[in-house]
């Protein structure tokens, strides 16, 4: 991939680099925030092959790339100034939208913007925690043993220091300077303050602060307390930077920052954000244990719901609040049965397809969904398809009920995927509690996937009956249709016959880009080894090309297809090509419309690979392959979904 260019694609997509305020990235997404976001182009970013989705969510511009999105990122910092110039002080050119902004798009925004840059080493240190666990439960590693605390440091770092990390991104967030906010994250885990707090615990210390007595509280692993400093800070900093003179400003800035955030934040923000800190923790919790199947049944089906529109970032922040306040969180296992629904939908939709582009992409959305990325499998595969994401949905929901009532917690934090089942074991070994969740995923993946294969195959071959005439027959679905070229099926599908006699080819495998990428639309090709071209549906001849190597047909039901005979075949002028129809003419399935000298084609140093394409496949929700991989003329071809 050729990431620069792909780089500057996407920039002038979003309205240029002056339209770009910030940019940072999660595990598959470009999260701008833009000056001006009527003035970015969705199409033209949803024409690039690399671009999985766009999504405008949250106050944020979202380019849904992939598992690659690391190196997009990198490759549009290194041919932008992202963020020199682009920040207006004053406002002025913000949109009165942006300006106007929920409070529930401008908390994703701020939690996005502080969590993501390190979402990454985050996954990586609870997996690690995860596998350290199960080792010890196994008997492999004991935790007095020098390697088991060299690598529980690796893996323990981020969170104890995590002070000093959200300082750092939520500096960047507020517009202040992230050094000085990693510095007050440093002074909350320094420690002599961690010495403090262990002495108060036992009653051997009280300190004053000028005089005003201080509660020393553990602020390793917190978040809430930091993010406020934090906001204090950079609001501070904003107010008396401009008032120092030039000479003295560089260190003057920080140090009346430190020297009065540090305090105050022992003093009152630290304690208040504590004290809200426990209130949401236990307000959860009663929720919680309400009625845990409940909320896993809840959080099974929305998840990925709020996945799609970006909104799942509003939730993370609770997952954190947890871990420090109880040490564990009940969340975290809720959301795998609905990673694991979608998950399995698409597993369901690689059995199924015939379409080998489909099949393609099932598979690879399917290896990165079992490690907790679903945009790919939701954006190109299951919601496109519309009914396999519900499917999904529902079998999250099943799932995530089944881990409720087990009362399944996690001991790090992690992204919903298969590490997760390593993160969920408890420092005293694996419990019920732990094969409540194995249950709940493996229910959840199984469902999704029998029921998406199961509409899938039922889809396929109602729509062979209709047109072939045949009854459908559940317990023989792989017993090929015999050829036929009458009845037009039901209103909501339409089976496309084969043109001609010939080899599949898959449509990424078409030799010209244009019709590869799909800019003409969805379809299929075939390698003919006869030169005929018979009608795929009963309609009316649309358009033909004065070279005679093309027809643009149309179904009764509206479905639009173009059947171009060879590749860059308009260079004959019409010599092999026989037209056999008018435009205008109604056509009958199985009807002669063109013939073609395939050798003359082939003496010309030309391809016959003929794309078979529907021009409107944006208006259906699928177009997809069942033939085998030889077909013959009359034979079902594609299938097209209203």
């Amino acid at each position: 991939m050729d990431y620069q260019s792909l780089a500057e694609k996407i920039i002038e997509g979003v309205g240029g680099k002056e339209n770009i305020t910030s940019l940072v990235h999660c595990a598959t997404r470009l999260r701008f925030k833009l000056v001006q976001p009527t003035l970015a182009d969705t199409e033209r970013l949803k024409s690039l092959d690399e671009v999985i989705a766009v999504v405008n969510s949250g106050g944020q511009f979202q380019v849904v790339i992939g598992n690659q999105v690391g190196d997009v990122y990198q490759a549009i910092m290194s041919v932008s100034n992202i963020g020199l110039g682009a920040k207006d002080p004053n406002e002025a050119k913000l949109d009165t939208a942006e300006k106007k902004s929920t409070l529930l798009a401008r908390l994703i925004d701020i939690v996005s913007g502080i969590f993501t840059p390190f979402i990454g080493v985050m996954a990586a240190s609870g997996i690690m925690k995860g596998l350290l666990t199960l080792a010890v439960a196994c008997g492999v590693l004991t935790t007095e043993g020098g390697t088991y605390q060299i690598w529980f440091a690796a893996s323990d770092a981020l969170f104890f220091f995590f002070p000093l990390f959200i300082g750092y991104t939520a500096g960047q967030k507020f517009g202040g300077s992230p050094f000085i906010t990693m510095v007050i994250g440093g002074a909350l885990t320094h420690p002599l303050m961690i010495k403090a707090f262990e002495a108060g615990q036992t009653g051997q210390l009280t300190e004053h602060f000028l005089g005003i007595p201080i509660v020393f509280i553990n602020y390793s692993s917190s978040v809430i307390p930091i993010i406020l400093a934090s906001w204090v800070s950079c609001a501070l900093e904003k107010r008396i930077k401009p008032l120092l003179p030039l000479a003295v400003r560089s260190f003057f800035t920080p140090v009346i920052c430190l020297a009065t955030v540090v305090p105050l934040t022992f003093l009152g923000i630290g304690p208040l954000a504590t004290w809200l800190s426990h209130l949401l923790a236990e307000g959860y919790e009663v929720i919680y244990r309400f009625a845990p199947w409940l909320a896993g049944a809840a959080l099974g089906a929305v998840w990925q719901i709020c996945v799609i529109f970006g909104l799942h970032w509003g939730l993370v922040p609770l997952i954190f609040n947890n871990l420090a306040v109880f040490g564990q969180d009940s969340m975290m296992p809720l959301l795998l049965p609905a990673v694991m629904g979608q998950v399995g939908a698409v597993l369901g939709v690689f059995l199924y397809s015939k379409d080998p582009r489909q099949k393609a992409l099932a598979g690879s959305s399917f290896s990165a969904g079992i490690f907790g990325v679903t945009e790919p499998a939701i954006y190109g595969v299951t919601l496109p398809l519309r009914r396999p994401f519900m499917i999904g949905c529902i079998a999250g929901s099943i799932g995530g009920a089944i881990v409720g009532v087990a009362g399944t917690s996690s001991f790090s934090f992690g992204i919903a995927g298969i590490f997760t089942l390593i993160q969920i074991i408890p420092p005293t070994g694996i419990d019920s509690t732990v094969w409540g969740a194995f249950i709940g995923t493996a229910v959840a993946l199984s469902v999704s996937c029998l029921g998406t294969y199961v509409w899938g195959r039922h889809t396929q071959l109602l729509s062979i009956a209709s047109v072939t005439g045949a009854s459908v027959h559940p317990a023989a679905p792989d017993t090929k249709p015999s050829p036929h070229s009458g009845n037009i099926p039901t209103a909501k599908t339409l089976v496309l016959l084969t043109p001609m006699t010939g080899q599949v080819i898959a449509m990424a495998d078409i030799p010209d880009p244009t019709f590869a990428r799909g800019l003409l639309g969805q379809g299929i090709a075939i390698l003919p080894n006869k030169g005929e071209v018979r009608a795929p549906f009963s309609g009316t001849v649309e358009s033909l090309f004065v070279t005679k190597h093309a027809l643009g047909l149309r179904s009764e039901q509206g479905v639009e297809v173009l059947i171009h005979v060879g590749i860059d075949t308009v260079k004959l002028a019409g010599e092999p090509f026989t037209l056999h129809v008018a435009e205008g003419d109604p056509i009958t399935a199985g009807e002669l419309l063109l013939t073609f000298d395939c050798q003359a084609i082939t003496d010309a140093g030309l391809s016959l690979v003929t794309p078979i394409l529907v021009t409107n496949s944006d208006d259906f929700s699928a177009v997809e392959c069942v033939a085998d991989s030889e077909v013959i003329v009359q034979q079902p071809l594609l299938i097209i979904t209203a």
